[in-house]
């Protein structure tokens, strides 16, 4: 459990961000993706995505910090033509769940989360990402439009989930859909 002090401390330190590791999500991580129990109802929303993974039709990414633990992740979705999935028919990829710890927000974990999974989506050979940002969450639409991504749609933000009980959780998250194109290789 990496508790506030620990990552203010942490944070401090000049060269921490460049000790960061991302790493894709293994089995044995999937647990740790709860953030001490915070995000435990996504509990199988996360196994599904890492059997995705595991099929190559998603990739999990987890930034670590040595000695610390999890301080960030994210998700992502692929999506080519034909297949069922966010509407545009298009090659693209979709990401979700890009998390950074409280207390190392706006310090730059973020955005290089965000430069190494787009690399990475380019690489294999993605050049649309989507992705949706809460109404509510100004900052983070900000943080995406100053990374490129551009709003493209309202999105009515209505999905379901089952939590860690079993149980069907609906929910009504309207927000924004954005999109980036990623430049050639």
């Amino acid at each position: 459990m990496t508790d506030a002090d620990t990552l203010l401390a942490v944070a401090s330190v000049p060269d921490w961000l460049e000790q960061v590791v991302l790493r894709p999500v293994r089995a044995e991580d999937l647990l740790a993706l709860e953030w001490e129990g915070e995000f435990s109802h996504f509990r199988r929303m996360y196994q599904e995505v890492y059997e995705r993974a595991s099929k190559g039709h998603a990739q999990m990414w987890l930034a670590e910090l040595p000695g610390v633990g999890l301080v960030g992740q994210a998700f992502v979705q692929f999506f080519g033509h034909g297949r069922a999935g966010w509407g545009s028919g298009q090659h693209h990829a979709y990401v979700h769940g890009l998390r950074v710890r409280p207390e190392l927000r706006g310090r730059g974990l973020g955005n290089r989360i965000m430069q190494w999974l787009e690399q990475d989506v380019k690489t294999r050979g993605y050049r649309i990402v989507t992705l949706n940002v809460v109404e509510t969450n100004r900052a983070a639409r900000r943080f995406y439009e100053r990374r490129g991504y551009r709003v493209v749609a309202l999105d009515p933000g209505q999905w379901s989930y089952i939590d860690q009980h079993g149980e069907t959780q609906q929910v009504n998250e309207p927000g924004w859909r954005m999109v980036k194109r990623l430049g050639r290789r």
